[in-house]
């Protein structure tokens, strides 16, 4: 196993890390961080959340930012304002040691767009940015990314099903010629590959962890054959049997994230909704509850969870199973982060028990039924 400063990344750098309790290099950033400090080369890597992304591009990102330049050099695109204030977080975090200031700004949805533009004006070296926002800041020619080097594509399967896809095409547009693109994807669906092969280089590296792997090998999965106007009471029980432990349970549609909550808060548990139509101020209460443990259970539909980034969850219980095969990846993947290990439940009416089959053959993963 090698350490950071093996990879090449410079000891400010890995003094921070340490401070953050990163010691040990993961298998991505093993792999991915010595290619691209070398030199400019576009990269697809394959790999989940939670396997150490935001460091096996942002370590060799900031290395390649030239502090004394004050322009965008470098931008991070990704699906959700979660997801884009994480890596900002994150990378502001491992430069408390540098001595060059690197400014970084973070543009989404859901807050003043005048602010952002206001904070667009200060030195700003690199850009991390929901697709649709920053198509908006483009139009109103408030942020300029022609100088930038690098582009990162983070989760980018997730951006092109939550209708991303024009978005993400205009961007690269906008930017062709001098970039590298370094694009991270957990699956590799036909959009992607077409914007692999019409954006980025042919020779691109490639790097895949886990290969066999897609759904994370520390989560246990189980079905229960059910009825739906036994579903909720069969929730509860397994509430009880989790006690005070947290996780997420996932509905397919808005309506039925809102009627579960109802009927669980009536049996007494504390759960919450996440779902697209809440009002942004909503959404943040509602995670900072989670991630302050004073809420128990977040009931979401699958496009909402998008981003969610929380540690220490024990469960995942699918109210219903997702339509889309991935989305189970990205369910399940929720809980069983950072080496723990977890639980995946899905209720399933007697006519899914195919569907079960499909899921293990397509993901390489083994069902076992359960009671409660």
């Amino acid at each position: 196993m090698a350490t950071f400063q093996e990879l090449g990344i410079r000891k400010e750098y890995i003094k921070g890390l340490k401070e953050l309790g990163i010691k040990t290099p993961t298998q991505i950033q093993e792999i991915a961080i010595p290619i691209l400090l070398e030199a400019p080369t576009d990269l697809v890597g394959l790999a989940q959340t939670g396997t150490g992304k935001t460091a096996a591009f942002g370590l060799p990102l900031l290395h390649h930012i030239d502090a004394g330049k004050n322009e965008i050099q470098a931008l991070i695109l990704a699906p959700t304002r979660e997801l884009v204030q994480q890596i900002k977080k994150q990378l502001f975090k491992f430069t408390k040691y540098v001595p060059e200031k690197i400014f970084l700004e973070g543009v989404y949805g859901g807050e003043k767009i005048d602010i952002q533009i206001r904070n667009l004006k200060r030195p700003t070296h690199i850009v991390v940015a929901t697709p649709g926002r920053l198509l908006d800041l483009l139009e109103r020619k408030a942020v300029n990314i022609e100088n930038i080097k690098t582009l990162v594509l983070d989760e980018a399967d997730e951006m092109l099903s939550m209708g991303f896809k024009q978005d993400i095409n205009k961007i690269l547009k906008q930017t062709k010629g001098k970039r590298t693109t370094w694009l991270f994807s957990a699956t590799m669906p036909d959009d992607i590959k077409k914007i692999v092969k019409e954006y980025m280089d042919p020779g691109a590296a490639r790097v895949e962890v886990n290969k066999n792997a897609l759904v994370n090998a520390n989560i246990t999965h189980h079905y229960i054959i059910t009825q739906i106007k036994d579903k909720v009471d069969l929730l509860a029980q397994l509430l009880e049997r989790y006690a005070g432990e947290r996780g997420i349970i996932f509905c397919r549609t808005k309506a039925g994230t809102q009627q579960l909550v109802t009927e669980l808060k009536d049996k007494g548990f504390s759960a919450e909704a996440l779902e697209g139509d809440m009002q942004q101020k909503e959404r943040d209460k509602v995670m900072r509850a989670f991630k302050n443990e004073s809420l128990r259970v977040l009931v979401s539909t699958d496009v909402s969870a998008r981003g969610i980034d929380v540690h220490n969850l024990a469960f995942v219980f699918h109210h219903q199973l997702p339509d889309q095969l991935e989305y189970y990846t990205h369910r399940s993947g929720r809980t069983a982060r950072a080496g723990k290990t977890g639980i995946s439940i899905a209720l399933i009416l007697p006519s899914e028990l195919q569907r079960i089959h499909e899921l293990q053959k397509e993901l390489g993963i083994t069902f076992k039924e359960r009671m409660v």
